[in-house]
């Protein structure tokens, strides 16, 4: 009686670039987020595939707990498929790269995975807004007037014009992800003001990708979310060609 084949025989395996063949992405992931991976799932392309690893963060959402994730990001980063090349690793957390200091997350990140490209929602927007010629912002974000403070006071730092900001006021990511899509919209839409070159909405928590279309028909000019922002710029990491539709112009017109 001979043995029976064994399911791990070479004709069943596959070279691993031909997993993911277009782009491997690592994500690094607050622990309390449940919109990210659903977002990220429905604007990357197919023969894109990203991974994600998480960190503890705490409650309520303030500049000083946002910082407490910091110690955490180098063991995320070294989590995400060990000895397996990534063409990036994104932290996924605007409020928080913001506290914490988007140089200091790459270094963070750098420490276990010294090669790898790296970015988050604060770096990717700074370039969207020179990528648009925008210099001055309208912002909509799900935070409290006090973190609302600190991000509109850092993009004034970088030179551009807040011209509004405007929030939820909410504490919690969990709470942040139940804010329905046509919500964000309509929130867009009454407080964009008629003089911003651009619309940012920010957290990586907040539905927002799938009515971003809506929203700069309605408005007339570029609506960037985080992670729209987020794809964007790690697609550009990875060299990726061809245009991304339903996400905004920016995954449209700028891939």
């Amino acid at each position: 009686m001979t043995e029976p084949t064994k399911l791990t025989t070479i004709r069943y395996q596959q070279p691993l670039e031909h997993l993911a063949p277009a782009g491997r992405i690592g994500v690094i992931s607050l622990a309390t987020d449940f919109n990210i991976e659903a977002d990220l799932q429905q604007m990357y392309p197919r023969d894109v595939e990203f991974f994600t690893s998480r960190v503890k963060s705490v409650h309520p959402l303030t500049i000083k707990n946002l910082r407490t994730m910091a110690p955490n990001i180098s063991a995320a980063a070294d989590s995400i498929l060990p000895g397996t090349d990534l063409d990036a690793i994104i932290y996924a957390c605007t409020s928080g790269s913001i506290a914490i200091g988007i140089e200091k997350i790459k270094q963070l990140i750098h420490k276990t995975r010294p090669n790898n490209l790296v970015t988050n929602p604060v770096v990717a927007a700074l370039l969207a807004f020179k990528l648009f010629k925008a210099k001055r912002l309208s912002i909509l974000t799900p935070y409290t007037k006090t973190v609302n403070r600190d991000v509109a006071n850092f993009f004034s730092s970088k030179g551009y014009q807040v011209i509004n900001i405007f929030g939820f006021g909410f504490e919690n990511d969990t709470a942040m992800t139940s804010i329905r899509p046509q919500d964000i919209k309509m929130a867009a839409i009454e407080n964009c003001s008629p003089n911003a070159d651009l619309l940012f909405i920010s957290c990586t928590a907040l539905r927002a990708s799938v009515v971003l279309d809506e929203i700069e028909e309605y408005l007339s000019i570029p609506v960037v979310s985080s992670n729209q922002l987020l794809v964007w710029h790690s697609l550009k990491f990875a060299n990726y060609p061809s245009p991304i539709y339903g996400f905004g112009s920016l995954l449209r017109d700028k891939l």
